[in-house]
């Protein structure tokens, strides 16, 4: 299933049929603005049962006690499937761009690491995840951090500007997975580095999750075969530095997320996720640009 091909929009039913590329991105900025303005709902319950969730569920992708400890209260909803944060060295001084950033958990993580020298730019396409990002940046003093409204696949940053793009659970709800890597490779410095943490199919899913809407806005039916996301990569000139699958059960971690959660009842009985679904840490590298050798020529 490649990811250029995945133009679904929602219908009555629940599910989606062929549409247009904005029709996607429609669908997903209306649900995600939609989480923002509540909060999410967890799949274990109440206010105080969605906290533990959200709690437990960042634990469980990798997020350390000291990550969560920076974040303002409320920032982490539930939404991620791993911690880029954590992929690659993150040095004082440096630009980094947080891809589809949300209400800003990894750019506040990024923030403490990149220092007052750095800077922290994060980018996502609905408003409410927007004004929710910069309510806290302004709250709480992230003054090394701002957030842009754009969308993936055309990223308002000028070329070879940024040290390293991180993003978390997001790749997989574009509809052009290919440009996205392109993008990626146009505003990386030489030598930068992307650090992803996604979802992709280690197998052909069932036509029923295949074609419906919570499935896609989850994370799960937006993705595409390991072997094609490591291709777009590698086809925009990004070096493949690390690419491990997660440990975890999929469903089970995302089942506690708020979207995802929706999906966990519609999955068949005999359906094995763990042979078709997977998380992904993904270590990028853009090659340095070529420089003369000693001398009065060059290699």
């Amino acid at each position: 299933m490649m990811g250029n091909q995945c133009k679904f929009t929602k219908e009555s039913d629940g599910y989606m049929t062929d549409t247009t590329t904005r029709d996607i991105r429609d669908d997903v900025s209306k649900r995600y603005g939609e989480i923002a303005t509540t909060g999410g709902a967890s799949c274990c319950g109440g206010s105080s049962d969605q906290a533990v969730g959200t709690l437990e569920h960042a634990r469980a992708i990798g997020y350390s006690g000291e990550d969560l400890a920076a974040l303002p209260d409320g920032a982490n909803l539930g939404l991620g499937c791993g911690n880029p944060t954590s992929l690659t060295l993150i040095e004082p001084g440096q630009t980094v761009v947080d891809l589809g950033s949300g209400a800003g958990v990894d750019c506040f993580i990024a923030s403490q690491k990149v220092g007052p020298e750095g800077r922290v730019i994060g980018i996502d396409m609905t408003d409410p995840m927007l004004d929710k990002a910069r309510a806290y940046a302004d709250k709480h003093g992230f003054a090394n951090v701002e957030f842009r409204k754009g969308v993936i696949e055309k990223m308002p940053l000028d070329d070879a500007s940024v040290d390293l793009v991180i993003s978390n659970c997001v790749i997989n709800l574009s509809p052009d997975k290919q440009t996205v890597f392109r993008e990626i490779a146009r505003v990386l410095k030489p030598g930068g580095r992307a650090a992803i943490s996604d979802i992709v199919l280690l197998g052909e899913l069932p036509d029923a999750i295949r074609s419906d809407l919570e499935a896609y806005i989850g994370c799960i039916a937006g993705a595409v075969m390991i072997g094609d996301y490591l291709g777009y990569a590698m086809t925009a000139g990004l070096n493949v530095e690390k690419a491990d699958r997660k440990s975890y059960d999929v469903m089970a971690v995302l089942g506690c997320s708020p979207e995802a959660s929706k999906l966990v009842e519609k999955v068949p009985a005999d359906f094995d996720s763990n042979a078709h679904v997977a998380g992904l840490d993904l270590l990028l590298t853009k090659p340095a640009a070529s420089s003369c050798c000693s001398g009065t020529s060059c290699c």
